[in-house]
Order: C-alpha cells, then sequence, then structure tokens
C-alpha cells in the first residue's frame, strides 16, 4: 500500500504499535509484585487508549478507498 498522505502514514503506525508491539519483556523487567503488576496494568491500558485515540482522530483523513476510513462524526 502506497504512502498517500503523512496521517495516513501516521494512522498506519499507530496501528502497528497496537497490533505488534509486546510489551511482555518490559513487564517482566517492571513487575516485581502486586503494586507494580497493578500499576504496569493501568499505565499499558491507558497507553493503549491513548494511541488508538490518536488513531481513531486520523480515520476521516484516510484515503477515500482505505478499509478504515471513516466519515468525520
Amino acid at each position: 500500500m502506497r504512502a498517500v498522505s503523512t496521517v495516513h502514514v501516521e494512522y498506519e503506525i499507530f496501528n502497528h504499535i497496537i497490533n505488534n508491539v509486546d510489551l511482555s519483556e518490559l513487564y517482566e523487567v517492571m513487575v516485581v509484585d502486586d503494586v507494580s503488576k497493578d500499576r504496569f496494568d493501568k499505565g499499558a491500558t491507558n497507553a493503549v487508549k491513548l494511541i488508538r485515540n490518536l488513531a481513531n482522530r486520523r480515520m476521516h483523513k484516510l484515503p477515500k478507498n482505505h478499509v478504515d476510513r471513516s466519515d468525520k462524526q
């Protein structure tokens, strides 16, 4: 797929991060007890929400033939 615009590339990068970045190695380093597990889980959840929000805000600017394109609400 050709990069049609900067926004298109940003959207694809955000989706790639969400779908392909494995946090298990970082989890093993950072989680040592129940408190750090809770913090890690909350932080990871928040980070995914932020990245998803960044991707969602770009969906209306995707190429017209892109499967994920949606009209601005």
